[in-house]
């Protein structure tokens, strides 16, 4: 068994799991970069091999050690600090492309999972309530990232033509947040005061980092093959999460969305791609039907846990208590309704 991207946080703790099942004979870690020394020794019984998937010599790794089954979980989400886009499309579309025609060549592989993303949905005014696998973007993605992943799974489908006999798995996450994951979401809701767009409220459906590893596990060890929507059960609106995570929002036209908000969260709105921002704009809702009738598997966090849980676990101190918004929220639903039954309102509406 292989798995890509061994030094980034999903593919290595997916990496420690593999090790820890003793169904599994061997798990090759394979990446650009090496893990660091924690990331390694969790890693166990699990070989690290310092690989590039771009160089054809990656056959080598798997012809040469028998893998029967392929994760590739390397695609990243922004360019490399010392690159550009033309190195990240380079990583993704590239190596993604290369890995796919060694798997194709090599006897030995029968399964292969790819970790991909909702990203290929899309963040629009004209999405549905829920995308199903069989949709596709109702505007057309202008990220980066979200091009590149749509550019790979392709290259998996085509992959499964050339070769019926590899199962396939393609895992379309949404966005994951969680106590140890430091990634977009984590970093939007980090600074005190959060930025929104006026008149919209986006939809946020989110994967707990562990339901993440857990969906990865479940397909390589045993899943069906097929394209699946990954997220936990309902929705969080952007201002619920908010509110949740105690911060304070301030709400801002789209068009000043970035260059204000770089005022209000300094470097940490830098770092956003244009499918985050546009997440944050209108959000996206994913139909996981399939999740669990056919792959087979259930998310142990909803949407409203896997955010409390991050907050919790980041330790996020509340700039307004919640506890005190509840407070005036409930006076003054009770002022209303005593305004409502008092008989100088009833005279007036008579």
């Amino acid at each position: 068994m292989l798995v890509t991207g061994a030094s980034r946080f999903l593919s290595g703790y997916l990496v420690a799991r593999l090790a820890q099942n003793p169904a599994i004979d061997r798990v090759i870690a394979v990446d650009v970069k090496t893990p660091s020394k924690d990331m390694l020794r969790r890693m166990g019984r699990a070989e690290f091999i310092r690989a590039d998937i771009r160089n054809p010599l990656i056959g080598k790794v798997i012809s040469g050690n028998n893998v029967d089954t392929v994760v590739h979980a390397a695609t990243i989400s922004r360019p490399p600090k010392s690159g550009s886009r033309t190195a990240m499309k380079d990583l993704n579309v590239l190596g993604a492309m290369q890995l796919f025609a060694v798997c194709q060549k090599a006897p030995s592989v029968r399964k292969v999972v790819v970790r991909s993303s909702s990203a290929v949905y899309g963040a629009s005014a004209r999405d549905p309530i829920k995308f199903t696998e069989q949709m596709s973007a109702r505007t057309p993605p202008k990220g980066a990232f979200a091009r590149d992943t749509i550019e790979v799974e392709a290259f998996a489908r085509g992959l499964g033509r050339r070769r019926p006999d590899i199962a396939i798995s393609t895992l379309r996450l949404s966005p994951l947040v969680g106590p140890r994951l430091n990634g977009a979401m984590s970093r939007y809701f980090a600074p005190p005061i959060v930025p929104t767009i006026i008149g919209r409220d986006a939809r946020l459906q989110l994967l707990h980092e562990e339901d993440a590893l857990s969906a990865l596990e479940h397909a390589t060890v045993g899943g069906r093959a097929g394209t699946y929507n990954i997220a936990g059960d309902g929705v969080i609106m952007m201002s619920q999460a908010v509110r949740r995570a105690g911060r304070i929002e301030v709400p801002m036209p789209f068009f000043l969305f970035r260059t204000a908000g770089k005022g209000l969260m300094g470097t940490v709105m830098r770092e956003f791609t244009q499918e985050q921002l546009d997440y944050y704009h209108f959000g996206c809702g994913l139909e996981t039907s399939r999740m669990r009738t056919e792959l087979g598997f259930e998310p142990r966090w909803t949407t409203l846990q896997a955010f409390d849980d991050f907050v919790k676990g980041a330790a996020l101190r509340p700039v307004i208590n919640p506890e005190w918004i509840n407070s005036a929220e409930t006076r003054l639903l009770e002022l209303v309704g005593a305004q409502a039954g008092s008989p100088n309102t009833k005279g007036i509406a008579r």
